[in-house]
């Protein structure tokens, strides 16, 4: 007996569920506009089947993995957009008073540079008594220490690629 495919509304429904879950267990707050949140994922979505990948809705995507990783959902700026301005550049991910509705977001200014001129990260050399090279997260900061990055980030669930050598 063939499986049958859900529909697309249950795709959309359960990618926001996924979308909300994977946040508040990391400690984000996603937008508390439901209609807002859907036309995100709706946006995601669109992307991860245009590019291959989930690149914010809100920016204008290469078309290239490497070119657009710095715009993966969750991407690079989402924290220092938070820290200043209380959301992300396209107000999905919010502070914890957007989420309980006692502020409203407000615009964010575009942090992106052009991919060519992104700065590249310092590579710091470790004490000679580290045994492994250190990793770090771009999108989150989180630092393991281990022969390879981790497949995916344990904090924002970031992909392998997102991760830089910090120390080695």
């Amino acid at each position: 007996m063939s499986q049958q495919l859900p529909e697309p509304a249950e795709d959309l429904a359960l990618f926001q569920l996924r979308l909300r879950s994977e946040a508040e267990a990391s400690g984000y707050h996603l937008n508390p506009d439901n209609a807002f949140v859907k036309m995100l994922a709706e946006g995601l979505l669109a992307n991860r089947q245009r590019y291959g990948y989930q690149s914010c809705p809100c920016r204008l995507a290469e078309g290239n993995r490497k070119a657009d990783l710095d715009i993966i959902c969750p991407c690079d700026y989402r924290d220092a957009d938070i820290n200043e301005f209380g959301s992300c550049y396209c107000a999905l991910y919010v502070d914890s008073q957007i989420a309980k509705g006692e502020k409203k977001p407000q615009p964010v200014p575009e942090r992106r540079h052009a991919p060519k001129t992104l700065p590249k990260a310092k590579t710091a050399q470790a004490p000679a008594s580290l045994a492994y090279p250190v990793w770090r997260c771009r999108v989150c900061g989180y630092l393991c220490g281990r022969d390879e990055a981790p497949d995916q980030c344990p904090i924002c669930k970031a992909d392998k690629e997102r991760f830089e050598l910090f120390m080695q």
